[in-house]
């Protein structure tokens, strides 16, 4: 008798977690983690407790949710956080200790101030970071250090063992959280196994949303693996195939937008994907998305633009992980606490990964793979960790350029005199961004005034410098991207656009400054295929 056979259903979605906490790469990094931890989670968590009313207020405010300073727990679960906080006191009072002493370290190397030699400050360096950092001195005579990120994957900073993996049915929820100010506490909606990211238990069970499994198999995925939540693993499962199954190109190009920043470029002898956030297809979203079920079996290159959550999304990338031949990051500045390497973050979730230099190339069996230079969008902090891509198949030019802004006009007319004009730009024109701090105060052990949190953003291109991109590139057709209007992206993007807002407004003006030019032009939101002849 045949076995009845099992798929993963299209509307389970994950959250990767880190001790409760929504991952992204600076929880995978050991230092940032404990900054993190100590200073953003554990501060928010003591709001909660102390307030849980003013949240529970707040996260009825759309435009209050999203902007990572309220948790969006239930009156009931104040206990809950009230242990998690315990257990982070308790067992994790390591993570405190390391913060602690890289706010020492930072005091240390400011008040270095002769210029003369730092080797005599190896000897004051706090005991927990000893034989972790290098110190050293620019061409200025300031001093700083870089972190040896390697060793420190190494040491009992780094702990896989507080990872784990929530499921979850859209179906079953009214609403994900958002991600940078909610822990994922376990409850009767949702499954929590533990279990390192790097484990092959997550591939198996990913596979199986394109390859069924017979119920034994199935069972024994989650056989013996720790769990918490209520929800049952059999209740993750289908019989029914997926309705949406992937279809090879043929002879031409083709550019698949899969949502947010994300595209796959193919041809029939290759397929290359760029920054994918890949939405799982629930009753709500069915024709609107590119799910999972119809991207290809093997990508060959999976291109990572800069470390921020909406570009390297671990949810994402760990149910790609089986399809994936390698992973192209951004070079790194190598031990930068705001930098941390993505190379090797990526190591510890179990890719193949290699790092490029600026105008480094990757050749593919019908082309190749540029990374362009990138600049902006981090608040003028000194970080390598970003590239724009070209990808070019069969002749076809195709920019990805995130959320890169054109700061430097020169910079991009020495690079259209080496690569020529476009077929397709991309460019992100989320041109209002957060204070820098939102997403990198935690890192810093001083107080940052109002006017420097104001001045540096973490703005994209507007309008003008993106339409001095389309001078520079004459690009035969223009997308705007990476905006995160997608209603289902809102648990990580907390944006919630007005038609007043300047993003809308600036990425308008590119759509008619485009279209006045004859060049085909959209604001991208949801699906689109093109085919390049």
């Amino acid at each position: 008798m045949t076995q009845e056979k099992l798929y993963l259903r299209e509307d389970v979605y994950i959250d990767p977690l880190v001790n409760k906490w929504y991952a992204w790469p600076n929880l995978v990094a050991p230092v940032t983690y404990a900054m993190y931890m100590t200073k953003t989670h554990k501060r928010l968590m003591n709001s909660f407790v102390n307030n849980y009313e003013l949240h529970i207020i707040a996260n009825q405010d759309a435009g209050m949710a999203g902007g990572g300073e309220f948790v969006n727990c239930t009156r009931e679960q104040v206990d809950d956080v009230r242990r998690l906080i315990a257990k982070f006191e308790n067992e994790h009072g390591i993570c405190r200790e390391l913060c602690e002493a890289v706010k020492q370290l930072d005091a240390l190397l400011r008040s270095h101030t002769s210029g003369e030699s730092i080797e005599p400050l190896y000897e004051q360096v706090p005991e927990l970071l000893k034989g972790y950092v290098e110190l050293h001195m620019d061409l200025y005579h300031q001093p700083s250090y870089r972190l040896i990120e390697g060793l420190l994957y190494q040491s009992p900073y780094y702990q896989p063992s507080i990872q784990s993996v929530s499921f979850g049915i859209l179906s079953a929820t009214e609403a994900r959280p958002f991600v940078l100010s909610t822990p994922r506490l376990p409850g009767p909606d949702n499954l929590q196994l533990h279990a390192p990211f790097n484990a092959p238990l997550w591939d198996r069970i990913f596979r199986a949303r394109t390859e069924p499994v017979t119920r034994e198999e199935a069972e024994a995925m989650f056989t013996g693996v720790p769990t918490e939540g209520g929800l049952d693993w059999r209740k993750l499962f289908t019989t029914e195939a997926p309705a949406r199954t992937y279809q090879a190109p043929a002879e031409e190009v083709r550019l698949a937008y899969v949502g947010h920043a994300g595209f796959l470029i193919e041809t029939a002898r290759c397929a290359v994907l760029i920054d994918p956030v890949i939405a799982n297809r629930g009753a709500g979203n069915a024709d609107q998305v590119i799910s999972y079920t119809e991207l290809p079996e093997h990508i060959d290159y999976l291109c990572l633009t800069h470390n921020h959550s909406d570009h390297v999304n671990i949810e994402s990338l760990l149910q790609l992980r089986h399809r994936v031949g390698q992973v192209l990051v951004p070079k790194n500045n190598g031990g930068s606490l705001a930098d941390p390497s993505l190379k090797l973050i990526l190591g510890q979730l179990g890719f193949q990964v290699r790092e490029l230099d600026d105008m480094e190339t990757t050749l593919l069996p019908d082309g190749r793979i540029l990374s362009i230079p990138f600049l902006g969008e981090h608040g003028d902090l000194n970080i390598r960790s970003k590239t724009a891509w070209l990808v070019e198949l069969k002749g076809k030019k195709i920019y990805a350029g995130a959320d890169s802004s054109n700061l430097e006009p020169r910079m991009y007319q020495h690079i259209q005199r080496l690569v020529g004009d476009l077929d397709v730009l991309a460019i992100g024109m989320e041109c209002v961004g957060a204070p820098y701090t939102w997403l990198y105060g935690a890192l810093t052990t001083d107080t940052v005034s109002r006017a420097v949190k104001e001045s540096r953003r973490l703005n994209g291109s507007d309008f003008d410098k993106a339409a001095r991109m389309v001078a520079t590139f004459r690009p035969r057709q223009v997308l705007v991207y990476a905006l995160g209007m997608e209603s289902w992206y809102s648990y990580f993007m907390g944006v919630d656009y007005s038609d007043d807002s300047q993003q809308i407004i600036q990425s308008g003006r590119m759509v008619a400054h485009c279209e006045g030019m004859g060049i085909p032009v959209e604001r991208l939101c949801g699906k689109q295929t093109l085919c390049l002849a």
